[in-house]
Formats: C-alpha cells, sequence, structure tokens
C-alpha cells in the first residue's frame, strides 16, 4: 500500500504552547514539531543532541517563523535539564498547553547476554526519562490551573512480546502504566493525559541501530506491507493533543497495521 498524502493542518491547535522532547532530526519528535506548528501551535523543542536539535529549530523557525520556535538542549536523564526546559517554556511563552514526551532509547540484546549497563540505559532514558518530564509537567499545569494535556509515545512491545527487546518492552510497558495512573491524577486538575503505540515508525535513526533483516521481518508484519512514517503517528499525536479528544484519559491508543 502507498503512503497516504500528507495532510494539510486544520488550525487545531493555535494559540498553545507545547513542549516536545527528543525533536531534533526526522523522527516522530520532529514530525511531531512541525505538524503542531502546521496547526498553529507555538513549539519548544528539546533534545539531548545539541547540534541536530539547533538545525531542527533554525530549519522550523524558518518555516513558520522565530517567534514561534524555541529550543533548549535537554538530557531527560537529567533533572536539572528537564526542570530548564519546562522553566525556558514557561519564560519564553508564559506557559503551556500541551506536552510531548516522546525521548526513548532502544536496542537489541537477549536477556542471557544483557549487562545491568545495558537495562539500566534503556530505563533511564525511555521509562525515568518520561517520568521525570511528565512530573515537571504536571507540577507547572497544577500551579497554573488552567488545563492542559500529555502525550506519552510508548510502543506496541509494550503488550507484544519482540525477542531481544526485553529493557525496551520493560520501559514501554512502564510508560504506559505511567500514563494511567497520572492520567487518574491529574483529572483533579483538567489536565489529561494519553499515549500512542506505535508499531514501526521509519526514521534515520531506526535504520542505523536495526539491522535490514530485522525492518523486513517487522515490515512483514504490518497490514499494509509498509512502515508508518513519522508524520502518521504525529498525527494521532496531534488528535490527542486537540480538543476532538476531550473525553480521552489514561488511554493508549495504536498507532500500528500490525496483524491481529
Amino acid at each position: 500500500m502507498d503512503t497516504p498524502p500528507y495532510l494539510p493542518g486544520h488550525g487545531l491547535l493555535a494559540g498553545r504552547t507545547a513542549v516536545v522532547t527528543a525533536a531534533a532530526g526526522a523522527g516522530i519528535g520532529g514530525a511531531t514539531a512541525r505538524r503542531f506548528l502546521e496547526e498553529g501551535a507555538r513549539v519548544v523543542i528539546g533534545d539531548a543532541h545539541a547540534r541536530r536539535l539547533k538545525e531542527t529549530a533554525h530549519a522550523l523557525a524558518d518555516a513558520f517563523g522565530p517567534d514561534r520556535v524555541t529550543h533548549l538542549a535537554c538530557d531527560v536523564t537529567d533533572e536539572e535539564q528537564v526542570a530548564a526546559l519546562f522553566a525556558h517554556a514557561e519564560n519564553a511563552h508564559g506557559g503551556l498547553d500541551i506536552v510531548v514526551n516522546n525521548a526513548g532509547l532502544g536496542g537489541t540484546a537477549e536477556l542471557t547476554e544483557m549487562t545491568d549497563d545495558q537495562w539500566t540505559r534503556i530505563l533511564d532514558v525511555t521509562l525515568n526519562g518520561t517520568f521525570r518530564c511528565t512530573r515537571a509537567a504536571l507540577r507547572s499545569l497544577k500551579a497554573a490551573g488552567t488545563g492542559g494535556v500529555l502525550v506519552n509515545n510508548a510502543s506496541v512491545v509494550g503488550w507484544r512480546a519482540q525477542r531481544g527487546q526485553a529493557h525496551y518492552a520493560a520501559a514501554k510497558a512502564g510508560v504506559m502504566a505511567l500514563t494511567r495512573c497520572a492520567a487518574v491524577e491529574a483529572a483533579d486538575y483538567g489536565v489529561r493525559v494519553n499515549a500512542v503505540a506505535p508499531s514501526l515508525a521509519m526514521h534515520p535513526h531506526l535504520a542505523k541501530v536495526t539491522s535490514a533483516e530485522l525492518l523486513a521481518e517487522l515490515t512483514a508484519k504490518e497490514a499494509f506491507g509498509r512502515y508508518a512514517e513519522p508524520w502518521e503517528v504525529a498525527n494521532v499525536i496531534v488528535f490527542l493533543a486537540s480538543g476532538y479528544s476531550s473525553y480521552m484519559t489514561g488511554e493508549v491508543v495504536p498507532v500500528s497495521s500490525q496483524h491481529a
């Protein structure tokens, strides 16, 4: 099946301020930042890769205007950097409305060969990093008292077993559980928390860390016979960030065409 046409924006996020983590480059985070801008939002992007972050921010500013795009390097394993990112959003735009926790780290290792360092590194970026950013976001949104939305990036491997992915699957299952618990607490002050769970979205980093054989195997499992484009995942994130999902919280939405 061919990739469908790219959809234009419809102003779904007009006037809102969004923070997107791991937004450098051409992955889901970068695609989400672009889609948010196309929907009328102001965007603050963070990433641990300072050079690529700066390049991405400049490209987006050229396309949408420098007043709508700001950036700050942020490693989500560092609490001080996380706090600085959210303080930057508040200082630059007077507050925030939407947070997309996209930062995550993958890898492949059989359990019998997996080291403590491999396990801990994946969990610290993917699960603990989402926790740190969720905590910072909810503190800010609770204090503001004006509602808001969080969208976390999980994965179908949080539900489905995949060889060599025990650390990543455990982290993403944790993101799902964190999403549900955060949603129950945040409902008290009008904040919604949901997650997306993509199956296979192709971007340059994934191609670098995944073998061609594994990518072919994963693609074969998709009903459409192709991987998702990052912007197709970003479209669902836009939906969850917008008023069209106003009665949804604590949900994990698959972005997948995998066979049942």
